[in-house]
Formats: C-alpha cells, structure tokens, sequence
C-alpha cells in the first residue's frame, strides 16, 4: 500500500520540492492550496484540491482521505495584511489539527519560522523565550504553542520545524535571493538595505531533507526544531557573493531602510537537529547559489 501525504501549500516553493520528493519515494500525494499551481510549479501525479485552510467546513469535505503524513506549509504571502496572517498561519493550522485528530495520522509536520522568535539573542536555541514583533511570527508562534498543547493533551503527532531563510531554483521573486540574482543576471543597479543584518540561509533541498526525517522521528514528536545553516552571513555579504557569482548586478547599499521591526541578527543554533533529526544541511552557500543562479539562466 502506497504511503499517503496531504502537503499544504503544495503549489508553493517548499510545497514542490515536498511533493517531488514524495513522488520518488512512491508516496500518493495530494495538495490543499488556495490556488492551482503555477506552470513552473506544478508536478504529474500530485491531485491538487482547492481550499482555504481557515474555513473549517470546507476543508472537511476536501480533506476527507486518511493520510499517514501531513505538511502544513501553508500561509499568506502578504504580511501586512494582521487579519489574513492570523486566519491563514494559526487559524488554518487549529482547523487540520481538529480534523486530523482522529485519523490516527503518523506525523503532522508543521513549518515554523524563525520570526516566531523576535529580537532575541543569536545563535538563537529552541529554548528562547519568544517575543515575535510582526503579525506574521505572533501568528506562528500561537500555532506552535497550540500544536504542543495538543501534542501534551491528545498525543498529537506534531514536530515544528522552525526554519530560517530558504532558498533555491523557482522561489517567488519577492526574497532577497531571488530579487538580487534577477537584477544580478540582468546586470542592472537595484536598491538594497545597508546589509548588515545578519540572516541564516539555507537550500529548498535540505529543507525538504528535515521534513523527511521528521517524519520517521518518534523523538522528534512535539518538539520545536530549528533549521537552517548554523552558518550565517550579513545580506551585504551574500549579496556581494551573489554579484560575484553572476558576474554582473550593481547593488546601491542604503537605498531601503530597514523596517521599524526588523531584528539585526537572527541566526539558529542547529544542535538539537543534528542530534533528534541527526540531520545537518550537506549544500553550502556558495554551491546552492551556483545551483540556483543556473536555474534562474535557463
């Protein structure tokens, strides 16, 4: 019997590499997403179910298969919008735990972030106490909090993986990587911040890597674990190792201002993934980037 997986925001960047990976690992994949797939994004084999996660009924009658795997990628791209963030990132996430409930599913692996933390001392450990600023990571933070209470009081079988920055091949052009390769290639000027904030990047395909792991990981059930490099970079760096790789691109440091709530530094300690998940990330920086400045070529 085929393994069954539900990926939500199976149509988005993290949402394609999951059901690739299922596919080649003989899994029967269905996504939940508010939209079909894009072109670029869109795999054979995958059965894509239309539905906004934050209306309960709805995702009864369209979520109505017994799956042994749940992903719960899903979430809203603008994150001004306070209203849209709570429904579709804390909202959406209590609906699947309440219909997953019972179904006696094996793993529910839910994608946190590390804006869950805030302004908090860096190489930040899961332990931390969290003060998120954005709606955005208040809104993933109540998600987690509620997954371990459900995990405490029902045995939920819920891992929250805390992730950093990803990156790689078809990633929307709204993130630094993207945005500054496109301009990079296209050798055009582009603004950019003073870069000095100190971020953790960390390639789609490891990312992907953890979620797997995750799923065979008894240990791994109700924790919060981060992911990422452990190995950070200030956004001047790589965005000057970005221009250095394409050979083109003129960055003009100090055009953006830095956002009233942005943290300075926010980078993971990865120990408890390398001892849980006994996972680590095998693509470095400069390879992912070459990777991926080659597919934004073609």
């Amino acid at each position: 019997m085929k393994k069954k997986i539900l990926i939500v925001g199976g149509t988005g960047f993290i949402g394609f590499y999951v059901a690739k990976k299922a596919l080649k690992k003989n899994f029967y994949v269905e996504s939940i997403s508010t939209k079909k797939p894009q072109q670029k994004r869109k795999v054979k084999k995958v059965k894509y179910l239309i539905c906004d996660i934050s209306k309960k009924e709805k995702l009864k009658k369209v979520a109505k298969r017994k799956y042994d795997y749940v992903v719960n990628l899903g979430g809203y791209v603008n994150h001004n919008d306070k209203d849209q963030v709570f429904k579709s990132h804390y909202l959406g996430c209590k609906n699947l735990v309440q219909i997953f409930l019972n179904s006696k599913i094996k793993s529910f692996v839910q994608l946190g972030s590390g804006a869950e933390y805030g302004d908090v001392k860096s190489p930040i450990r899961e332990t931390a106490f969290c003060k998120p600023k954005a709606p955005y990571g208040k809104a993933k933070l109540k998600s987690t909090l509620y997954l371990q209470k459900m995990f405490k009081k029902n045995n939920f079988p819920a891992t929250i993986l805390r992730l950093f920055q990803a990156y790689g091949p078809k990633q929307d052009l709204n993130r630094v990587v993207p945005i500054t390769i496109n301009s990079c290639i296209k050798n055009k000027s582009f603004p950019c911040s003073n870069g000095k904030q100190l971020r953790d990047f960390i390639h789609v395909n490891d990312v992907v890597e953890a979620i797997f792991k995750s799923f065979k990981n008894k240990s791994s059930t109700g924790e919060i674990i981060n992911i990422g490099s452990g190995r950070p970079i200030k956004i001047r760096g790589l965005i000057k190792k970005i221009v250095y790789l394409t050979g083109g691109g003129k960055p003009e440091f100090g055009q953006i201002p830095l956002r009233r709530d942005e943290t300075k530094k926010n980078f993971p300690d990865i120990s408890k993934a390398k001892k849980i998940l006994k996972w680590k990330n095998k693509i470095n920086l400069s390879k992912g980037l070459k990777k991926t400045i080659k597919s934004y070529r073609q």
